[in-house]
Formats: C-alpha cells, sequence, structure tokens
C-alpha cells in the first residue's frame, strides 16, 4: 500500500476575485487560456478530460484536445461510432475539465454537447495531415481489434488506394460542440481556501455568478 497523505503543496501563485472578473465565462476562460500559454509552460494547454456517461451506466473520463472554443462553447472531434460517440448519442450531457497545474488553476465545463455542422467537420478534417486523415478512417475506434498489425496493415493498404488521391472525411468522424450550461473556475489559494467562482446559464445570453466554498 502506498501512503500519499504527505504529497502537499501551497498554492499562492494568484486569486480569483469577483472584482476582477467578466460577467460571461467565455471571456474569462479565453484570458486563462491564453495566459496559460504564454507563461504556464504547458505543452498542451488545450488538453482536456471529457467525462461521459456510458451506455453501462458508469461515467468515463478521457483526455482530448479542444480544437477551438468561441462565444458559443467548445468543440472536438472523434470517431461517433466509438465509446464517447455512443455515449453521446445516448446522453449529450458532458462535463470537460482542464488542469492548468503550473498556474494553479482548474476549470470545469457542465454542458449539452451536439455535433457540428458538416462543413465544419470538413474544414478541419481537410487541414489534418494525411496521416491523420487515414488514421481516422482505419481506426474502428473502441473496438477490440486482434492485434497492433491489423491496424499497421490497414494502414499501409489505405496508404497505396489512396496515394496521390484526396481523403476526404468518413461520415463517422467529426465535430462536437459542447455548448456550456455550467463553468466553474479554481484557483488555487494558501491554506486549502480555493477562489472557485461558478457561472450558471440563466437564459440563452445571461449568467449567473457566484462564489462557492472550497
Amino acid at each position: 500500500m502506498s501512503d500519499l497523505s504527505n504529497y502537499r503543496k501551497s498554492y499562492e501563485k494568484s486569486e480569483l476575485l469577483e472584482t476582477n472578473i467578466p460577467e460571461d465565462p467565455m471571456n474569462l476562460f479565453h484570458r486563462w487560456f491564453y495566459e496559460t500559454e504564454d507563461l504556464g509552460g504547458i505543452e498542451e494547454v488545450n488538453a482536456m478530460t471529457v467525462s461521459t456517461i456510458g451506455l453501462d451506466g458508469f461515467p468515463k473520463a478521457r483526455v482530448v484536445l479542444l480544437k477551438k472554443f468561441n462565444e458559443e462553447g467548445f468543440i472536438f472531434y472523434t470517431n461517433y461510432n466509438s465509446e464517447k460517440g455512443k455515449a453521446l448519442a445516448q446522453n449529450p450531457h458532458v462535463c470537460l475539465s482542464f488542469f492548468w497545474h503550473s498556474m494553479e488553476r482548474q476549470v470545469i465545463i457542465k454542458g449539452i454537447a451536439e455535433k457540428t455542422a458538416e462543413i465544419i467537420s470538413d474544414n478541419y478534417f481537410d487541414s489534418r495531415p494525411d496521416g491523420s486523415k487515414l488514421g481516422a478512417i482505419v481506426s474502428p475506434q473502441s473496438d477490440v481489434i486482434p492485434s497492433r498489425e491489423f491496424l499497421e496493415q490497414h494502414l499501409k493498404s489505405l496508404e497505396k488506394e489512396f496515394e496521390n488521391k484526396e481523403i476526404h472525411r468518413p461520415k463517422h468522424w467529426g465535430g462536437y460542440l459542447v455548448k456550456p450550461i455550467s463553468v466553474e473556475f479554481w484557483q488555487g489559494r494558501p491554506n486549502r481556501l480555493h477562489d472557485r467562482i461558478r457561472y450558471q446559464l440563466q437564459d440563452d445570453y445571461n449568467w449567473k455568478i457566484e462564489r462557492l466554498s472550497p
């Protein structure tokens, strides 16, 4: 048994006060995201945990890369036939979370996922390297496969098939837009008295801002 009770850290880098936050959580997310990119020393600042409720009734979390965010929400791409895609088809309620440890910050987003328009998925797919395009076609994501060689042989076959040809997006692969209904910002503070500010959507445009106890 490993005793981790002495693993402790004092959080002292910043603060999160109501006097210094915007009315819209997307503006604060934008600020934190680019502060982390510029100052945090994190290689993939867009790495996030996506949590869904599976067909078996259990929650499941995995790390996925955020590819775009704007006033509508957060976009990522995946195989619609994957375990994640099937879970979202049954229950579109999703939780996204970012932990930027070097900045002592965390963001937790609850929202509703919907497929992006096909043109958005097409445009992103067209921007990918050919190897990544073929990988999306090769992999029956989340399915049981006999071996790694199964994938590698399939990839070699597709490389020959698509040599000097345009690779189009398969219909089972595309984007999800997560429209947030709740966004919580967590800033580590000394003595575990962390700052937690939650934005909750009240209607299409207005957000209720509340401070939560740590």
